[in-house]
């Protein structure tokens, strides 16, 4: 993400919508890569990432730069994943299971589908984790923020999120 001009932001602030798009333009991958990284699921990153830009338009007023504007948006996309993902954990659909077909496959789809079945472990796995172990494993991992850019982001203290990191590690070993 690039970084955002103070004037911009506060340009933006106050309902300037060019300068809102600018903003969007420059964040809106950023965003969605977060948010698909904590759901694994395209469709509910799409409506998150909308679900976080009508929410900074709305907030975007109540920024006080305190935090950087990267941190705070971290923290929006964030918690707002988590809550979907929370919610779209609730209603859970089993899913399918490929194993049965994969020697039918012909060499080069084999390769394929072994990669596509290597992906969908690896998000089962992430599915298994709780929201906000989820959360700093994608932050950390995927993203590269520092301890403290996952604790400013989440607005927890740094041990919390070495503490969560450790035990979602721990558990994807353990499965």
């Amino acid at each position: 993400m690039k970084d955002i001009p103070l004037e911009l932001i506060q340009r933006a602030a106050d309902k300037d919508i060019q300068a809102f798009e600018e903003i969007y333009k420059g964040c809106c991958g950023f965003v969605y890569s977060v948010a698909l990284k904590i759901l694994n699921n395209n469709q509910d990153a799409q409506d998150v990432t909308q679900d976080v830009f009508v929410k900074l338009y709305n907030s975007l007023k109540g920024f006080n730069f305190k935090s950087s504007f990267k941190t705070w948006l971290y923290r929006i996309t964030a918690n707002s994943a988590i809550n979907a993902y929370n919610k779209r954990k609730r209603e859970t659909i089993p899913r399918v299971d490929f194993e049965a077909i994969k020697d039918t496959l012909a060499a080069p789809e084999k390769q394929d589908y072994l990669k596509q079945e290597n992906e969908k472990k690896l998000d089962s796995m992430m599915d298994i984790l709780p929201a906000q172990q989820k959360a700093c494993l994608t932050l950390r991992e995927i993203q590269g923020l520092s301890y403290q850019e996952i604790a400013r982001a989440l607005k927890v203290n740094k041990n919390s999120v070495r503490t969560w990191l450790r035990r979602a590690r721990k558990t994807l070993i353990d499965n």
